[in-house]
């Protein structure tokens, strides 16, 4: 006769129910680390290391390694050294001239100058002659292309002759479009145009400079320099007004292209004195005045942020 022993199997319900808990209880406790783990938490409750987003590479690079330049008699060195004759190896842009130290010259070195960096300004060329220049710049596969260029549209034998605002954005527009088809990375930076209101109060003190106004020298501003009657003042000012337009094409175009730094204007608002102009027609640059033009230029270039 089997004695049933009532105790065990009570012994074991308990035990089974404690077993059960335990298993449940570990499930829950993985489930809590996991959702740790999945909002940035380790499992001991630390944040886990992430790897740092990478930043984004800046569009305009700061030290280009070949120069191109493309304008007027300005980036041509007309009149630095000679009376009327071009003199390209003081130009601001990417002249050789260790004393001027070009746009070229400081990003480059005088070596580099020499050999990687390209004028094709001409003088007297205006802002319609830019998309030509501007296809000979580009089979140069330049990083960067220099603009100085507008000056020659307001220096017309009349004032009713200047280039309208419309044509000289067109034109403008043009070349832009023409580097970023055929260079999408190259950079442009672009000049203001000089206030030619400033050269001609500079310059009207010097006779000799006046004789030589007289052979036809942006006779629009420089005509008659000793006029002061209204119609004379009229006319200056006309000049002065449609290189404020001619700025303001520069600047809005140029904003549009992520690739492209204007100057801000400073070369419009540069003061020229006697010593940054030519002692041959007291209108174009020196070579006081090209190292000045250079030295603006450079610092735009290399700047962390476009100017103002």
């Amino acid at each position: 006769m089997r004695v049933r022993r009532r105790g065990r199997g009570r012994e074991r319900r308990p035990r089974a129910a404690v077993a059960t808990a335990t298993a449940s209880l570990l499930v829950l406790l993985g489930a809590l680390a996991g959702c740790d783990a999945e909002n940035g938490a380790a499992p001991g409750g630390s944040p886990s290391a992430r790897p740092p987003a990478p930043r984004p590479t800046p569009v305009w690079d700061r030290s280009p390694q070949s120069v191109a330049a493309v304008g007027d008699s300005i980036t041509r060195g007309f009149d630095a050294c000679t009376v009327l004759a071009d003199c390209p190896e003081v130009s601001w842009a990417t002249g050789t001239d260790a004393t001027v130290r070009s746009v070229a010259w400081r990003l480059l070195g005088g070596a580099g100058a020499a050999g990687r960096a390209w004028n094709h300004a001409r003088s007297g060329a205006r802002m319609a002659e830019l998309p030509e220049q501007m296809t000979r710049a580009v089979a140069d596969k330049p990083e960067l292309v220099t603009v100085m260029v507008g000056a020659n549209d307001a220096c017309r034998d009349k004032v009713s002759h200047m280039t309208s605002v419309a044509d000289f954005r067109t034109y403008f527009e043009t070349s832009v479009k023409k580097l970023r088809t055929e260079l999408p990375t190259s950079q442009l930076y672009v000049s203001s145009v000089p206030d030619l209101k400033r050269l001609w109060s500079e310059g009207r003190g010097n006779p000799l400079g006046k004789q030589i106004w007289k052979l036809g020298i942006c006779p629009s501003m420089l005509g008659f320099p000793d006029a002061t009657d209204a119609a004379a003042v009229a006319r200056r000012e006309s000049v002065r007004e449609r290189v404020v337009a001619y700025n303001e094409v520069l600047r809005d175009v140029c904003a549009k292209d992520a690739r492209c730094r204007y100057d801000g204007g400073a070369v419009f608002d540069f003061r020229f004195t006697g010593d940054q102009l030519s002692e041959w027609d007291w209108f174009h640059p020196s070579r006081n005045g090209q190292q000045r033009l250079a030295e603006i230029a450079y610092r735009a270039i290399t700047a962390a942020e476009p100017p103002a």
